[in-house]
């Protein structure tokens, strides 16, 4: 014979709530609760069934910005396409850290100039981490008036407040325009 048990809420014994269900919504465990799945259990989430997950995150342009010949130049990404938690400053061009945000993010650049570095001249995409070069990717021309871009990643371990940037640098002898430039970046976990 089976058995149904019917009630909104299961608490421990101090009182505090455990299962609790208001209103469709079921909440497992209370503030400052570890809730585990031990080992030989599994837990299964459909496709789409969690959300908030990878935030922050954010993915900005920069095409028409301009970099001066022969100088490391913060990118004047002005556009987002999307900012999860409103981390990114288009007037400073940097995102920081959210309060309570600290963790392991994934961060990425590609930066493309136009088609006025000749053969040999050669390009950088730097990220900066409060303020100071972290990793940097390099690529030259192979021909001339070539359009020629730097793609970097890598994976941070950020806190709260950490400020990140990405700065650019060419050769060509003048002013060179970017194209299909972006910056993006999310979080991956604690």
């Amino acid at each position: 014979m089976a058995s149904i048990l019917k009630v909104d809420t299961i608490q421990d014994q101090s009182g505090n709530n455990i299962i609790n269900e208001n209103a469709d919504t079921i909440t497992i465990g209370a503030s400052g609760d570890t809730i585990t799945v031990p080992t030989g259990a599994s837990l299964t989430v459909p496709n789409g069934g969690l959300s908030g997950q990878n935030y922050p995150a954010f993915s900005v342009t920069a095409n028409g910005a301009t970099i001066p010949n022969n100088a490391i130049t913060k990118v004047a990404f002005d556009t987002e396409i999307f900012d999860t938690d409103s981390a990114f400053d288009t007037s400073t061009y940097e995102f920081t850290v959210p309060t309570g945000k600290g963790g392991k993010y994934i961060i990425g650049a590609n930066c493309r100039t136009d088609s006025i570095v000749d053969d040999g001249e050669d390009v950088r995409t730097y990220i900066y981490i409060n303020n100071s070069a972290d990793i940097g990717g390099w690529n030259y021309s192979p021909a001339t008036n070539k359009p020629v871009g730097v793609f970097i990643e890598k994976l941070y371990d950020l806190s709260a407040g950490d400020q990140v940037e990405i700065r650019f640098f060419q050769t060509s002898g003048s002013t060179a325009t970017l194209s299909q430039t972006t910056f993006y970046g999310f979080r991956i976990g604690d």
